[in-house]
C-alpha cells in the first residue's frame, strides 16, 4: 500500500495547564511547586494528549488504525509501536494555568529494513502553543516493527555483572523507576500502551523482559536533571533517540557533560548498556 497520502494530514486539540495537571506532573516526580508559577520543560508531554475513546483502542492499548480519512496515521501491517526519537525546540516557557492549543501533521513516512525485518517512521511535527505564543516545536519519529516471535528471546537481556562507570561524565544522578512511576506517567500523558502497566502482555506478546520505562519519561528525567544542574527553563534545544529498552525495577543512571555544541546527555542501564542518547543547548 503506498502510505503517501498521509504526508501532510493535520489534526488540533485543545487543553489548560490547570493547577490539578501542574500539581498532578509535579507529585510523580516529586518536584515542588514552581515559584513563579513556570513549569519545568517537558511538561507539554502531557498537554493535548490522545483521547481515542475506548472501543477504539487496538490491541496494544494504543488507538486503532485505518484507511479512513479519519486515521491520523498510517495503518501498517507491523504492529509494534515505539517512540523513537524526538527533536525539540523550547520558544518559551508554558506557565500553570496557560491555555494550549497544538497542532500536529505528518512531516514524513519512511520504510526500510532493519537487521530484524522491516520496520517503518512516521515523523511527526508538533507546534503547541501557549496562551497563543509557540511554546514548543517537537519533530517526534515513531517506529513501527513486525510482531515478536513467541520463540524470541525476551529484551532486553537480564542485567549482567557489569557496572555502569560515571568516570567522564560531568554530572551523574542514579535512580530505579517504579511501576508506579510508570502508570503515574500513562496517565497524565493517557498512554494507554500496555507494555507500560501490562507485565504479561509485555512479556507474552512483545517479548520484553518487563514493563518498559516511557522513552518521553526518561527524556523527561533528563529534561529535569538538566534543570538541575543548569538552571530551570534554560534549554533551547533537546533531542533524545532510544537504543535500549529499560525496564521499571531497575536502576537507571542519568549523565551529562559538557560537548563543542552545547551538552550530551544519556541514559545508561546499571551493567552499562546505553538506553538514551540526548544533546541539548542553551
Amino acid at each position: 500500500m503506498n502510505f503517501g497520502a498521509w504526508i501532510g494530514r493535520e489534526q488540533s486539540a485543545k487543553d489548560r495547564l490547570d493547577e490539578g495537571l501542574a500539581a498532578r506532573w509535579l507529585a510523580t516526580f516529586d518536584l515542588p511547586r514552581p515559584h513563579p508559577a513556570i513549569m519545568p520543560q517537558g511538561v507539554h508531554f502531557a498537554l493535548c494528549t490522545p483521547q481515542a475513546p475506548t472501543a477504539a483502542l487496538g490491541g496494544d492499548g494504543h488507538p486503532a488504525r485505518d484507511n479512513s480519512a479519519d486515521s491520523f496515521l498510517p495503518p501498517f501491517a507491523m504492529p509494534r509501536r515505539m517512540w523513537a526519537s524526538s527533536k525539540i525546540d523550547f520558544r518559551m516557557p508554558i506557565a500553570i494555568g496557560a491555555v494550549i492549543q497544538r497542532t500536529s501533521r505528518v512531516a514524513a513516512i519512511t520504510e526500510k529494513q532493519g537487521s530484524t525485518g522491516p520496520l517503518a517512521f512516521v515523523d511527526v511535527s508538533h507546534e503547541t502553543f501557549a496562551n497563543g505564543s509557540l511554546a514548543v516545536i517537537e519533530t517526534q519519529s515513531i517506529v513501527y516493527r513486525e510482531a515478536a516471535s513467541e520463540a524470541q528471546d525476551l529484551a532486553p537481556p537480564p542485567l549482567g555483572e557489569a557496572k555502569f562507570d560515571p568516570a567522564g561524565w560531568d554530572a551523574h544522578r542514579s535512580l530505579t523507576p517504579s511501576p508506579a512511576l510508570l502508570f503515574r506517567y500513562s496517565a497524565l500523558t493517557f498512554n494507554t500502551h500496555r507494555i507500560h502497566y501490562d507485565a504479561p502482555y509485555a512479556q507474552a506478546v512483545e517479548r520484553y523482559r518487563g514493563l518498559v520505562v516511557h522513552g518521553p519519561l526518561i527524556a523527561s528525567l533528563l529534561l529535569q536533571f538538566a534543570g538541575q544542574e543548569l538552571g530551570a527553563n534554560r534549554l533551547r534545544s533537546f533531542a533524545f533517540r532510544g537504543l535500549s529498552p529499560a525496564i521499571a525495577g531497575d536502576p537507571l543512571h542519568l549523565v551529562m557533560r559538557k560537548a563543542e555544541a552545547g551538552y550530551e546527555l544519556a541514559a545508561f542501564a546499571d551493567d552499562g548498556r546505553q538506553v538514551t542518547a540526548a544533546s541539548a543547548a542553551l
